[in-house]
């Protein structure tokens, strides 16, 4: 059954190739056997062999080599990448070869090596080795390096009836058959490659197509092998800067500009601290955590839950581990629904962690459970806090803000055409590396109205207490409010500063909140303050939490190293 399984699939490729050679896509000739050895090199680069054995079936006069060097990535955060490789060190022994030159693989999506000589036409069996050395090809994740290659791309206008390869790892670097993963086919099947024998000795793999192996024109072959981090130097790309030229006044006038802008409409009014013992009247802690860096951060949604358990609607338990291998857990307990009327960021976390159920039951839910699934509730939830901050901000410079990116982003692409015609490649560059610094300053182009200055004062000024605060000060408002603890931690938390407030309060005799429970031994303030950032921590990690990528996680012609080639 299985020869003739086999033997239906190369009947199948072997029709395609006589539909293909009845084409005006033939290129009159097959690869009878190619073979590319790549030797990657610890400080970030590969290089790469390709020898191609063809026969040419009318008379060319050679052959040429695309290889695609600027990419659309999707990385594991499912955010959009472009890359561009970069192709150094050509050389094609024994041939006559024009390659394009930097200026234009720099412009252009790819790269074409054209070997032969226009003045001369071959026929028959004919030999080509290609060299060259790949930069900026490696993908760096937090769990491995990815060597992602297209061996054999879909581009190639010809028939290879045979194909092997090697790939040679850094020095010293072991590995084993585990880490490798060949697919081969049309683009985009995601299942490894049955066409090919893959062995490993020494740091070297090498893989050897099958006797029935057959790979037409649209079809390719990639190589993906997960090397450990820090395997591989990540070379990190910077921008020159080339002084005394016309271009660096102009930029500079931008820059200035841009400053011009900022401080007018963008800076914040100088606010003197009040000295303040509470946070603002009304304001919960997630709002403070905004007001006070102008971002909406983690640990300002997660300072909810403390002062949820400091108004009596939810407790909070830390679960020991259970065995040798098990891991501290957290259970939440809803006492009561929010309060009517409590801010839409509230209730996004709420809900999210509870249901929109809103009778007075109870209903608990363990964090463990969050992890992978709630940071969608975590991200809707930043969103909102930030839309509700926006009373406490000029509408002015808001407006502005739109139309300094705007300007920014036109200025920009009207500047690199002018700069690439006028001063050459690198002025271009540093006019798009400009363009994003000052795009990026502009998330910090927001300025608070009078109502949000007053704001800031008190709680600059309860920061500031938070950080310097006395034990008879503090037992002096326990004495007027015997909870304040208890009702400012979720501030302190927001702030950063939870620890730090916690301590003061250990040498006070004051008991631990009551909503908040635990199995480590008598609960005393210290124990409390251990216990509680233990259980914070680990939640705001896992309801930020989001699925990655595993096993193999590539594709045929998924990797670096498209293109193709045929011949002229």
């Amino acid at each position: 059954m299985l020869i003739y399984l086999q033997f239906k699939k190369k009947l199948v490729l072997l029709l395609f190739v006589v539909l293909f050679s009845l084409t005006g896509f033939a290129q009159g000739f097959d690869v009878n056997h190619s073979q590319l050895d790549i030797y990657i090199s610890e400080e970030g680069y590969f290089d790469v062999v390709e020898n191609y054995d063809l026969n040419f079936t009318e008379y060319k006069h050679g052959i040429y080599r695309n290889i695609q060097v600027k990419y659309d990535l999707l990385n594991e955060q499912g955010k959009h990448e472009n890359r561009r490789i970069k192709i150094r060190n050509i050389d094609v022994p024994s041939h006559k070869y024009e390659a394009d030159l930097d200026f234009v693989q720099k412009l252009s999506n790819s790269l074409q090596i054209k070997i032969g000589d226009k003045d001369v036409t071959v026929i028959g069996p004919q030999h080509y080795q290609i060299k060259y050395r790949v930069y900026n090809a490696f993908l760096f994740e937090e769990s491995h390096i990815r060597f992602y290659w297209n061996i054999k791309p879909d581009g190639w206008y010809a028939v290879f009836k045979q194909l092997d390869f090697s790939v040679h790892l850094p020095e010293g670097m072991s590995s084993d058959l585990g880490a490798i993963y060949v697919y081969s086919g049309n683009t985009g099947v995601n299942t490894p490659s049955n066409d090919f024998d893959v062995t490993y000795y020494d740091g070297v793999y090498t893989a050897k197509s099958l006797p029935n192996f057959l790979s037409v024109p649209g079809q390719s072959v990639t190589v993906l092998i997960n090397l450990p981090p820090g395997s591989v130097k990540e070379i990190k790309p910077w921008w020159p800067f080339w002084a005394d030229y016309g271009w660096t006044l102009i930029l500079g006038a931008m820059l200035l500009a841009f400053y011009w802008v900022w401080n007018k409409y963008g800076k914040d009014d100088r606010v003197v601290a009040t000295t303040s013992y509470f946070p603002p009247s009304g304001m919960d802690p997630a709002m403070a955590g905004f007001l006070i860096d102008d971002n909406a951060d983690t640990p300002d949604l997660i300072s909810l839950i403390p002062y949820w358990g400091s108004r009596g609607i939810i407790k909070m338990e830390q679960i020991p581990k259970e065995g040798w291998f098990g891991k501290d857990d957290t259970k939440l307990t809803r006492l009561r629904p929010l309060p009517v009327g409590a801010p839409d960021y509230e209730e996004e976390i709420f809900n999210g962690l509870f249901g929109s159920y809103s009778g007075t039951g109870e209903k608990e839910v363990l964090i463990s459970s969050l992890k992978d699934s709630f940071y969608t509730k975590m991200a809707s939830a930043k969103t909102k806090l930030k839309e509700q901050a926006q009373i406490y901000y000029d509408a002015q410079a808001k407006k502005m803000q739109t139309i300094t990116i705007i300007g920014i982003l036109i200025l920009a692409f009207v500047l690199f055409f002018i700069f690439i015609s006028t001063w050459g490649l690198w002025a271009a560059l540093v006019v798009i590396a400009v363009a994003i610094f000052l795009l990026f300053m502009s998330i910090y182009m927001v300025k608070k109205n009078s109502k949000g200055n007053e704001a800031f004062s008190e709680l600059k000024g309860f920061k500031n207490f938070i950080k310097i605060a006395e034990e008879n000060k503090l037992r002096m408002l326990l004495q007027d409010s015997p909870s304040y603890f208890e009702t400012t931690m979720g501030y302190a938390l927001a702030f950063g500063l939870f620890s730090q407030w916690a301590k003061k309060f250990e040498a006070l005799n004051l008991q631990p909140p009551s909503w908040y429970t635990s199995s480590a031994g008598v609960f005393t303030m210290h124990n409390f303050s251990n216990s509680f950032s233990d259980s914070i921590s680990s939640a705001q990690s896992t309801m930020v939490s989001s699925p990655s990528s595993s096993g193999g996680g590539g594709s045929s012609g998924g990797g670096f190293g498209g293109g193709g080639g045929g011949s002229w």
